[in-house]
């Protein structure tokens, strides 16, 4: 055995106590750690040793060159993209999954597969889902937007009479994928599946909205007099988390043809607490959906659920047919239903969390941050310099900054942030919201408190300030 290998097993009880008292110490000052990095940090890269440094001294250099570069991105005030953090059970949960190290695949080599199993079942009652869904865990958003329009591809061609999974799209006329607002990761899925980004169509909003407006979708299916299409309807768009109709998009299902997945990566944590739920209302009626776990959920990155109706078309695209892994049963091993073979326990974290904090610690998350949001709109609302561009729904502020009457441009945004960011309290970022330049705070974090909006009105006041000089 290698000299490095061998004492690093010897020692592996001081190594990992080291790795703890590191990551306790990150964790004690989560909030003090910036959550922007210092840009005069210069990377210059390593070579690589021939003889290797040993686990000890490999901790070290890595502290030394690369630790002042991470950030507080599972911070309270960490308002960019929508990030959760991760909750002390799901942390618990993750590195038992790097210590376990199993292979999430088959459910008959161990009880990985049994514990997302049991954790897909705790999220459906989580969310409120029929018993009919099915699901699995993928690495994120994308990824379970990308198994629910496989599937829904799928569904396209088997109407048509067309196997897809065996005879590609060669043979398949263009397929109709229509949105209002879809988000950026749906047009790369579009890509990633070959139906290409070019072939999305875009339905009209409801005036001065996100959502989609149902009178023109319904024009749109009856045009298509029977021919089938995939519908991605949005259940808390990334900008102002606006809703479309799902119940009134559920009614249609009656009349047209089509598979509707939902994109839920957030919003559809709005089925946790009584007072949102509403928006969600009609979500059982979609085909797919994807949620997303490490936004809301707040479990470490990566993780994702994809939930869908059609096992057997999922089953069509996925399965994976090979000697060694055995013949395919009827509840088919994970390998047979999402894009990965080898799959980390991602599920665990999830587990730990739902079952330490159960439904009401989820729906206080949920409704803490939708709370600290309004607080948030409330400042901006009376602020001379700063405007609301939207209704605040939930958990995400869409706001822009005035200088007089004059709105800023997008490159003035992107300067405004920098002085914010750089401040290292908070972290916001940049958007364009119906054509006006602006800026999202998304509060997805389950440390985030009302002295977290406090402190960070005060960094955009201070960047303003600056800014204006």
């Amino acid at each position: 055995m290698d000299k490095n290998l061998e004492n690093d097993l010897t020692n592996i009880n001081t190594l990992l106590e080291k790795v703890k008292n590191y990551s306790f110490d990150f964790l004690e000052n989560i909030n003090k750690i910036p959550a922007f990095p210092d840009r005069s940090n210069i990377y210059s890269p390593s070579q690589l040793n021939k003889n290797g440094l040993g686990g000890e001294n490999t901790l070290e250099e890595f502290m030394q060159r690369f630790y002042k570069g991470i950030v507080s991105s599972g911070g309270s005030r960490y308002f960019g993209f929508v990030t959760g953090g991760a909750t002390p059970a799901a942390l618990m949960g993750d590195w038992l999954v790097s210590t376990f190290d199993q292979n999430a695949t088959a459910c008959d080599h161990s009880s990985a597969a049994k514990i997302e199993e049991e954790t897909i079942n705790l999220l459906k009652q989580l969310f409120g889902l029929p018993e009919q869904f099915s699901g699995a865990f993928v690495t994120g958003a994308t990824m379970a937007n990308f198994v629910g329009l496989a599937i829904g591809r799928q569904w396209v061609a088997n109407q048509l009479g067309i196997y897809l999974s065996l005879d590609g799209l060669y043979s398949i006329p263009p397929i109709q994928i229509v949105s209002a607002t879809p988000h950026s990761s749906i047009l790369k899925v579009m890509s990633m599946l070959g139906m290409g980004r070019n072939h999305m169509h875009y339905i009209p909003t409801v005036a001065g909205r996100e959502a989609i407006d149902i009178e023109a979708l319904e024009n749109y299916l009856k045009q298509l007099n029977g021919e089938p299409c995939i519908i991605v309807a949005n259940a808390g768009t990334v900008n102002t988390v606006d809703f479309d109709d799902l119940k009134q998009i559920g009614e249609l299902k009656k009349k047209y043809n089509f598979f509707l997945h939902v994109d839920g990566a957030f919003g559809c944590f709005a089925s946790c607490s009584s007072k949102y739920k509403h928006f969600v209302e009609g979500m059982e009626e979609a085909d797919s959906i994807t949620i997303d776990a490490h936004k809301w959920l707040n479990v470490p990155y990566d993780s994702a659920m994809q939930f869908t109706k059609h096992p057997e078309l999922q089953l069509q695209v996925f399965q994976n047919n090979a000697v060694y892994l055995g013949d395919i049963s009827e509840t088919p091993d994970f390998v047979h239903l999402v894009p990965e073979n080898s799959r980390r326990l991602r599920a665990l974290p999830a587990w730990f969390s739902i079952k330490a904090y159960g439904q009401n610690g989820y729906q206080e998350i949920i409704e803490r941050n939708c709370e600290l949001a309004q607080l948030l709109s409330e400042k901006i609302h009376e602020s001379k310099y700063f405007k609301l561009l939207s209704t605040t729904r939930l958990n995400v502020v869409c706001f822009t900054i005035y200088f007089g009457e004059v709105a800023m441009k997008l490159e003035n945004i992107q300067q405004f942030l920098n002085l914010v960011n750089e401040d290292g309290r908070a972290f916001f970022t940049q958007t364009i919201y119906q054509g006006t330049p602006g800026i999202r705070a998304a509060i997805s974090n389950w440390r985030t408190e009302e002295k977290d909006i406090e402190i960070a009105w005060e960094v955009l006041n201070k960047a303003y300030n600056a800014y204006k000089k």
